[in-house]
């Protein structure tokens, strides 16, 4: 696996000198070769017990094999209301990534050799 690509990034609230860093991923959706990764970090004060949620993120992943080249994921298991409801906002957000992803620059033509 490797890191294609972080969607977003939203930074609510610092974590303090001396809180300790919680993170809370999930798999949210998976296609043929990647998949979606959405992770929460939340701050908790060790003498109170408060929590604070921190920052969030949507990292999305690309499997590939011991050559480079991309390999298949196993299926994702949708188990319950809350698997169901994050896959589905996972899939917005792969057709927004993909409709404004930028175009690969087109290739020049290839000359034909000249006649011999």
């Amino acid at each position: 696996m490797v890191l294609a690509g972080l969607d977003s990034m939203s930074f609510l609230h610092p974590i303090h000198v001396g809180e300790i860093a919680i993170l809370r991923s999930s798999v949210n959706y998976v296609s043929n070769t990647s998949l979606e990764v959405g992770v929460k970090v939340m701050a908790e004060n060790p003498f109170t017990g408060e929590l604070r949620h921190t920052s969030s993120a949507y990292l999305t992943y690309v499997s590939l094999d011991a050559s480079g080249r991309r390999q298949p994921v196993a299926p994702l298991m949708l188990e319950t209301d809350e698997d169901r409801r994050r896959c589905s906002d996972a899939i917005r957000r792969r057709h927004l990534r993909l409709a404004t992803r930028p175009e690969p620059p087109l290739k020049p033509p290839v000359e034909a050799a000249p006649p011999s």
